[in-house]
C-alpha cells in the first residue's frame, strides 16, 4: 500500500510518522511523508518517499519560534499568521502527494495539516489522523491546562462541570480563525464542515492517539474510533542515532549528570535557560549536560567547569537513561523519552500542549514544575534537591517506565493503520 503522512511543526511532530514510516516499510508497504522541505535531509536518507509542503519552516528563524510559542498569542499566531494564509499552497502540493506514482491508497495526518481532511473529501481516498498528546483532544472531561490560563485547570479540578464551560469559550474565541479552511472548502464546492480547530482534523474512521495511556485514558467525548496505542519513538538523525563521541566520553568517566534539553523548537527561543541551569548544576555540584542546539546564543556566559558538557544535540533514547534527572520544556518527545528512562523531572514549559503535559506528569508523581517566568538557578537547585532527595519521585519514574514497557505503540499503530489499508 502507499501510504501518506501529512503534518507540520517540529521534529517532535515528525519523528513519530519517521518512525510508522520506517516499520510500515519493513512490512512491505510504501510510506511517503508530505511535510515542509526543512526536514528532507533527515528523510530521505532513510529510504522513504518525500513530497515537500508548503509553507515551509525555517528551523533557525528564531523571531518565528518566539511567536508561535508566545504562551497568550502563540497558538492564533501560528494558525492564522503562518499556516491558515498558505492553506491553499498546502492543498495543492499535498494533492500532488497523493495523485503521483499512481495514487496513495491512505492518507495519514496530524492535526496541523488542515489541508489533509479536505484532500481527502475530495479524492474519496481513505484517511485516518493521528495526536500526539491528550490536550489534542481537548476534553471537557479531563480539561487541559490551557497556556494563557494555567491556573484555570485547579478550578476545573474542584469543579469539573468547569471543563464544559472551557471547552465552549475555547470555541468561541476561536471561531474566526479557520475562515481560510471554509473559504477553501467552498472554492472547491465542498459543504461547511465541521469545525477544523476543534472536530475536522479528527477521522470518522481511525484516530490513533500516539501516547501511553498512563499519560490519558479515553475520554467520553473523545472521537469515537480513537485508538490510544502508546507513545512512538524515534531520535535518529537521518539514521544515525549514536551519542557524540565527547558526550559518551563524559558520561562514561562519572556518575549520572543532569540533563537540561529545549527540545527541537524552543531551544531557538532559550533565553537564559542555559545560564541559569549551569549556575543551578555549579551550585549542586553535580554534573550536567546542556544540550543546546546550534544557536551560539545559548552558550552560557558563565565559564563552565569540566563537570558540565555541552552538546548541540544527542539522541534521547541514548542519554537520557543515563541522566540523574532530565529539565526541559514539556515537548511530547521530550516528555515521552523522559518517561521512557524512569527518570524524574522538572518541567520549563512554554506553550501549546507544553502546560498540560507538565500537569500530567506532575500528577504522576515524577515531576516538578518550574514556569518559565521564573525559572532562576535558585529554584532550580530547589527543585533539584526536591526530587532526588524524595525516593518517591524516582520510585514513581520507574513504576511509569515499567508500565510503559507493557505498550508496544509502532506496532499497535501500524496494526491499526493496516486494517484500514486492507478493508
Amino acid at each position: 500500500m502507499r501510504i501518506v503522512f501529512s503534518t507540520f511543526g517540529t521534529f517532535g511532530d515528525v519523528n513519530p510518522i519517521i518512525a510508522l514510516a520506517l516499520e510500515l516499510k519493513r512490512r512491505g508497504h510504501r510510506p511517503v511523508l508530505a511535510v515542509p522541505e526543512m526536514f528532507r535531509s533527515k528523510i530521505e536518507p532513510l529510504g522513504i518517499g518525500f513530497f515537500a509542503v508548503r509553507p515551509d519552516q525555517d528551523q533557525t528563524d528564531k523571531e518565528l519560534v518566539a511567536k508561535i510559542y508566545d504562551k497568550t498569542t502563540g497558538t492564533e499566531y501560528g494558525l492564522r499568521k503562518f499556516l491558515f494564509p498558505a492553506l491553499r499552497q498546502s492543498y495543492e502540493d499535498l494533492l500532488a502527494a497523493v495523485q503521483a506514482d499512481g495514487g496513495a491508497d491512505l492518507l495519514v495526518s496530524g492535526e496541523l495539516s488542515y489541508a489533509a481532511p479536505i484532500v481527502a473529501e475530495k479524492t474519496r481516498l481513505p484517511w485516518a489522523s493521528y495526536v500526539l498528546a491528550p490536550f489534542s483532544f481537548f476534553s471537557a472531561y479531563d480539561p487541559p491546562v490551557l497556556p494563557p490560563y494555567p491556573t484555570l485547570a485547579k478550578a476545573q479540578l474542584a469543579f469539573p462541570p468547569l471543563g464544559h464551560v472551557t471547552a465552549w469559550v475555547a470555541r468561541r474565541v476561536t471561531r474566526k480563525w479557520p475562515e481560510p479552511v471554509y473559504g477553501l472548502r467552498r472554492e472547491l464546492g465542498l459543504d461547511r464542515g465541521k469545525d477544523p480547530i476543534f472536530d475536522a482534523k479528527h477521522s470518522d474512521h481511525l484516530v490513533l492517539a500516539l501516547f501511553s495511556r498512563i499519560f490519558g485514558e479515553a475520554q467520553p467525548d473523545w472521537p469515537r474510533h480513537t485508538k490510544v496505542t502508546g507513545f512512538v519513538f524515534y531520535d535518529g538523525d537521518a539514521g544515525n542515532a549514536e551519542l557524540p563521541r565527547a558526550l559518551a566520553d563524559f558520561l562514561q568517566a562519572g556518575p549520572p549528570p543532569l540533563v537540561f534539553t529545549l527540545g527541537s523548537a524552543a531551544v531557538l527561543d532559550a533565553g537564559d535557560f542555559y545560564e541559569q541551569s549551569a549556575r543551578a548544576a555549579i551550585e549542586l555540584g553535580m554534573r550536567a549536560v546542556l544540550l543546546t542546539g546550534n544557536d551560539p546564543a545559548n552558550l552560557p556566559r558563565t565559564p563552565l567547569p569540566e563537570s558540565i558538557c555541552v552538546a548541540p544535540y544527542a539522541p534521547y533514547s541514548k542519554l537520557f537513561p543515563r541522566a540523574s534527572a532530565i529539565v526541559h520544556q514539556g515537548g511530547i518527545g521530550t516528555t515521552a523519552q523522559a518517561l521512557r528512562a524512569g527518570r524524574p523531572m522538572v518541567v520549563m514549559p512554554y506553550s501549546h500542549d507544553q502546560p498540560d503535559n507538565a500537569r500530567r506528569v506532575r500528577r504522576l508523581g515524577v515531576a516538578q514544575i518550574i514556569q518559565r517566568s521564573k525559572y532562576t538557578s535558585d529554584r532550580v537547585v530547589r527543585a533539584i534537591r526536591g526530587l532526588l532527595g524524595d525516593a518517591g519521585y524516582t520510585q514513581s519514574a520507574l513504576t511509569m517506565q515499567l508500565e510503559m514497557e507493557k505498550e508496544d505503540g509502532l506496532r499497535a499503530a501500524c496494526d491499526a493503520i493496516e486494517t484500514i489499508t486492507t478493508g
